[in-house]
């Protein structure tokens, strides 16, 4: 089962990284795509406002700042596009709306785009200065303007008394609110005009030193990265949440098949156990038969030899021999009787039972073997009722009592206690000064044909763990301070109704 096991937990791990892989490619993927609707989003931007300084330029190119910042000003929305700048071919700021944009700090010049938490700078390297004539496209650029100040004199008013082109016609201007900043004659620079949109009476290097300055080639925005952060944090939990259900998935999944082989072990295991239990019990009745049947030829054999063992005429030596054919026999009996009292089922009859009657009784059927060996035996009674088979305990005591008697030395003492040790539990005690029992032999003295006495069975202490169990008692072997064994019966169960007469 655990081999097959491995092969199922390795591919649910497997199962599960792939999930997990695939939840952050598509958290990768919706990123990219949140990434890229914002930067669509600033092209379109930069279309329209394209759209907005061609629909105000005037008089070859020339655009108002005034006008220009509060067009930039009504694009500027919070949570949306939080700067904007207007760059010429220098990467200058010509005009701009909105906090103001640290060029170094952000790093856009080099790159072209720079996000940090809260926004993304992006600049659009996009020719905002041609226009569409007849001949095609030009390089005429868009121009702004600056404001002029209060109290000071238009640029070009020194302009007005002169004649263009050889004419005394006076350059009129332009009507622009921005204070007569574009007064040049109207149609003129277009028309007749120098080459590339210069104004009149304007050197060549003047008019390309204005390019330079005012002239508009760039476009500089910040934009709010709220929505995008949102998008993604929203994605990030819903990945989160799969990759969860996923991850208790092959937990549940892996678990369960863990359940279900050790159910399928357990059941295999109960099949075999009550294969061999049943087997076992053919062989216990098969056995018991056999010692059974036993018995009789050994006591035709015992009869025998008590009768050889009595004639007179019998030569001594036959006499001896006869003697010892019936200590063996009888010792073979004995182990014979006490392998079929360990082979018989125990059915457990319970009937509230006096303790003190019981005990009574048991040292009363070993009078003889405590008188031969002058053992004092003591008996110490709370007049404790419990529930059990009364010829069980019967038996049970009586082997740990033998025991006890075969252990002492001549002169002995053993003590039989019967005491509460809870509101609701008591226990039966057999003590004794004896040798004890070793450490290393405790575990073992309940096993059937250990025994630590030249003449015992090996039987008698496992019939008593038979019975105990059996009732849903426990036993166990301790030592008894300062000297012997201490065997104790615990989890019997007081009655408070007393038994009446239990002999």
């Amino acid at each position: 089962m655990i081999r097959k096991a491995k092969p199922v937990y390795a591919g649910l791990a497997v199962v599960w990284c792939l999930i997990v892989l695939w939840q952050m490619l598509e958290h990768r993927r919706v990123t990219a795509a949140a990434q890229s609707a914002l930067i669509n989003r600033s092209e379109d931007i930069t279309a329209t406002l394209g759209l907005v300084i061609r629909s105000q330029r005037r008089f070859g190119g020339i655009v108002s700042q005034e006008r220009l910042e509060s067009a930039l000003k009504e694009m500027v929305r919070a949570g949306e596009m939080t700067s904007v700048a207007l760059l010429n071919a220098a990467g200058e700021v010509v005009v701009s709306a909105g906090a103001p944009i640290d060029f170094e700090q952000k790093g856009v010049m080099a790159t072209g785009e720079r996000w940090d938490s809260r926004s993304v700078a992006l600049v659009n390297l996009v020719d905002l200065g041609a226009s569409v004539t007849r001949e095609g496209e030009t390089n005429r650029p868009t121009i702004v303007m600056p404001r002029r100040e209060p109290g000071s004199s238009p640029p070009d008013e020194r302009e007005r008394s002169r004649s263009v082109s050889g004419t005394n016609d006076p350059i009129v201007s332009s009507g622009d609110p921005a204070g007569g900043t574009n007064a040049f004659p109207p149609g003129r620079w277009e028309r007749g005009g120098p080459r590339g949109g210069r104004p009149p009476r304007m050197s060549e290097e003047e008019y390309k030193e204005l390019r330079e300055r005012r002239g508009l080639h760039g476009l500089a925005i910040v934009m709010s990265t709220d929505a995008f952060l949102e998008a993604r944090r929203q994605d990030l939990w819903m990945r989160g949440v799969i990759a969860c259900f996923a991850s208790l998935s092959a937990l549940g999944l892996g678990l369960a098949w863990r359940n279900i082989a050790k159910s399928s072990e357990l059941q295999m295991r109960l099949v075999r156990a009550s294969e061999m239990n049943a087997h076992l019990k053919e062989m216990n009745i098969a056995a018991a038969g056999l010692a059974h049947e036993t018995r009789n030829p050994l006591n035709i054999i015992r009869g025998l030899a008590q009768m050889i063992s009595k004639q007179t005429e019998a030569a001594p030596e036959v006499r001896t021999r006869s003697r010892d054919i019936i200590d063996e026999t009888d010792r073979v009996t004995a182990q014979l009787n006490e392998f079929i009292n360990y082979s018989r089922p125990r059915e457990v009859r319970r009937a509230p039972l006096a303790l003190g009657a019981i005990m009574g009784e048991v040292v009363r059927a070993l009078n003889y073997d405590v008188d031969e060996k002058r053992i004092r035996v003591e008996v110490v009674d709370e007049q404790l009722t419990i529930e059990a088979d009364e010829q069980l305990l019967r038996q049970a005591l009586f082997n740990l009592l033998l025991n006890a008697v075969q252990a002492v030395d001549p002169g002995g003492e053993i003590q039989i206690v019967a005491r509460r040790i809870g509101p609701g539990e008591a226990c039966l005690e057999v003590r004794d000064n004896g040798p004890g029992v070793a450490p290393e032999h405790r575990a073992d003295i309940f096993k059937p044909y250990f025994t630590t006495h030249q003449k015992g069975t090996g039987l008698g202490l496992a019939v008593v763990q038979q019975i105990v169990l059996a009732h849903g008692w426990e036993v166990e072997c301790q030592s008894n301070q300062p000297r012997g064994a201490l065997f104790r019966i615990s989890h019997l169960l007081p009655v408070s109704k007393p038994a009446g007469n239990a002999a």
